[in-house]
C-alpha cells in the first residue's frame, strides 16, 4: 500500500488540520440569497476582499451566470487569484441553479457567487437543502423588480457580515 507522507491532502480540496485529522470542510458554510439592482455589482464588491481571501486556499471560486459587469477587473483589483475563478454559463434557470448546487457540495470550491431570475419557492426550498451539505461559501444574487426598487435597498454591509464567519473559518 502506498503511504502518503506527513498530513499531505489527498486531494487539492481537501486540507487536514494535522492536530485534530478534521478538515476546514465540516464547517457549515452558509448560502445567502440577495435581491440587487445593479446586477449583482455592489454585493460582489462587497463581497471580493472575502473571496481574495479564499482564492488563496487553492480551491475554485465559481461564478455561475455573470451579468456583463466588470467582475474580472473588480476581482482582480481586490486581490483574487484569478486562476482560481472558473466561470460558468449555463443555458437557463433549470441549469443554473444545478450547477450553483453542484459547485456548492463538490469540494473543489471555496466560493460561489450565482446570477438568477427570482427564484420561487421550490427552488428556494432546494437551496435550503442544499445549504445543508454545502461545502463553500454561497451567494445567489437575483435580479431586483421594479416594483421592489422602490421599497428596498440593497445594504451591502449585511452581505459581509453574514459571510465573515465563514472567512474566518476557512
Amino acid at each position: 500500500m502506498n503511504n502518503l507522507m506527513g498530513n499531505a491532502p489527498r486531494h487539492p480540496g481537501m486540507w487536514t488540520d494535522g492536530s485534530t485529522g478534521c478538515t476546514d470542510l465540516q464547517a457549515q458554510p452558509s448560502i445567502n440569497t440577495v435581491r440587487s439592482k445593479t446586477q449583482g455589482e455592489q454585493e460582489l464588491k462587497a463581497l471580493a476582499p472575502q473571496l481574495a481571501t479564499l482564492s488563496f486556499q487553492g480551491r475554485w471560486i465559481v461564478l455561475i451566470n455573470p451579468p456583463h459587469i466588470s467582475y474580472k477587473q473588480l476581482l482582480a483589483n481586490a486581490g483574487v487569484r484569478t486562476d482560481r475563478v472558473l466561470l460558468v454559463h449555463a443555458k437557463d434557470e433549470i441549469e443554473t441553479l444545478w450547477a450553483t448546487e453542484k459547485a456548492l457540495t463538490s469540494g473543489t470550491s471555496s466560493a460561489v457567487v450565482s446570477w438568477t431570475s427570482n427564484l420561487d419557492d421550490r427552488d428556494s426550498r432546494r437551496l435550503q437543502l442544499v445549504a445543508k451539505s454545502a461545502r463553500a461559501l454561497g451567494l445567489v444574487i437575483q435580479e431586483q423588480q421594479a416594483s421592489e426598487l422602490a421599497n428596498q435597498a440593497v445594504n451591502p454591509a449585511s452581505i459581509t457580515g453574514k459571510m465573515n464567519n465563514f472567512a474566518a473559518i476557512h
